[in-house]
């Protein structure tokens, strides 16, 4: 099974316009003022050398007739440009939160009361005198601790908006909703339920919005992994050094790994289908043989239209899917909203638990690192694995807020991928 999400180059700094994070790597600003371009452009059959060129007037031309219209036309002027995405600008972006952390993390490391002060930060500011909207659904721990600290690094304000606060489209529209938000701030971060509703968001917003999780995706958590995994790239490659910490250092290549997911088929995993294989990276997954643990249909077409689908197997033993893994990631079982299913999901993942002696009985690299996206329970992963040397799972949590600050700042700063 197969699907993913797609992306282009962000080239106007200085027009307002949507930014659409929808999923890893896919994202889109619409510029204005001038009408859209004819539907007839198929950039797919361009000259190399015309290519760039084209997008620049693209998105140059772009007006807000797309944010509109219905969300199946803007979906379509995503496909078309997503064509064009390379791994390098993923490579760029998770390369930019790398130097991000590299001149921040010193101003928010504990310091001796004898330490010397450190000089005022001047830079990565790009949200100075900015403030984003966080409109959260669902709960969440490290997505908002991400995106509040991320905000107020950059010289921001994070202005934090629950169910209690607002509930899109129960007492509003989402349609007014996005216009009066973006009327009084700058971005607009959204943890939502359907996914839907980020696009119906994108589409009506004045300002930029970004996926902070959907039922179909999560992209910022695969940044975080993303991130996660190159600064350890010299545990798969002995012939890398870690990553160094001098500004300006760009990180360690990730050498080709196996990535093995043993759970649910979650908006997580729906990133990692759309992403790993595009950067050499083959995928391994099992899942208990039921519909409703099967990735849908929407997530296979991107998938396949991305080219992903011959570096991914599924099957049902999680032994077989853990055969060469150099990373084992596993997921929550139980969703928010999915509560009243515990006990038959509880019984459907009986063996599904990452031990020790699962990845050795199917064979897995005797180097393996296990991640998971957090909160855990320990049917999924036993303790002896989650708290043990093999994890990465708070590095992953840590490096949210890097990555969170790296799309702010491709989206309020000077810089492009």
């Amino acid at each position: 099974m197969d699907h993913g999400h797609e992306g282009t180059k962000v080239v106007s700094k200085q027009i307002k316009g949507v930014f659409v994070l929808h999923s890893i790597n896919e994202y889109i600003r619409f510029d204005w003022p001038r009408p859209p371009p004819p539907s007839s452009v198929d950039i797919g059959k361009l000259r190399t050398r015309h290519k760039q060129s084209v997008i620049k007037r693209l998105y140059i031309e772009s007006r807000a007739v797309f944010l509109q219209s219905d969300s199946h036309r803007v979906f379509l002027f995503n496909v078309r440009l997503s064509r064009l995405v390379r791994p390098k600008q993923i490579n760029r972006l998770v390369n930019h939160a790398h130097q991000i952390k590299i001149a921040c993390r010193p101003y928010v490391a504990p310091r001796s009361s004898k330490s010397a002060p450190l000089p005022p930060r001047t830079t990565y500011r790009s949200l100075a005198d900015k403030s984003v909207a966080l409109l959260f659904s669902k709960r969440s721990t490290r997505t908002r601790l991400a995106t509040e600290t991320a905000a107020t690094m950059l010289g921001g304000k994070a202005l934090f908006l629950g169910r209690e606060d607002i509930q899109l489209g129960v007492n509003e529209t989402v349609r007014d909703s996005a216009r009066i938000i973006g009327g009084m701030c700058e971005g607009i971060v959204a943890r939502v339920g359907d996914h839907s509703e980020i696009e119906e968001l994108a589409k009506h917003s004045p300002v930029p919005v970004m996926n902070a999780l959907s039922s179909l995706w999560h992209p910022t958590q695969t940044l975080a992994n993303l991130l996660t995994l190159h600064e350890h790239a010299h545990l798969f490659d002995k012939s890398l050094a870690p990553p160094s910490q001098a500004p300006s250092e760009s990180l360690p290549p990730l050498p080709p790994l196996t990535i093995a997911y043993v759970g649910d088929s979650a908006n997580v995993l729906h990133d990692m289908l759309v992403t790993y294989p595009r950067l050499g990276h083959k995928m391994r997954i099992a899942s208990p043989d039921k519909p409703q643990y099967r990735a849908p249909a929407a997530v296979w077409d991107r998938v396949r239209q991305l080219k992903c689908d011959k570096d991914i197997w599924w099957g049902v033993d999680p032994r077989e899917a853990v055969k060469g893994a150099d990373i084992v990631v596993s997921d929550t079982w139980i969703s928010m909203g999915q509560e009243a299913e515990y006990a038959q999901r509880v019984a459907d993942f009986a063996g599904y638990q990452v031990t020790e002696a699962l990845c050795a009985e199917g064979g897995a690299n005797p180097e393996w690192k296990f991640m998971h996206c957090l909160p855990r329970k320990p049917h999924e992963v036993d303790d002896e694995v989650f708290y043990g040397p093999r994890s990465l799972a708070f590095q992953e949590a840590d490096n949210r807020r890097w990555t969170t600050m790296a799309v702010f700042d491709l989206l309020f700063g000077q810089w492009e991928i």
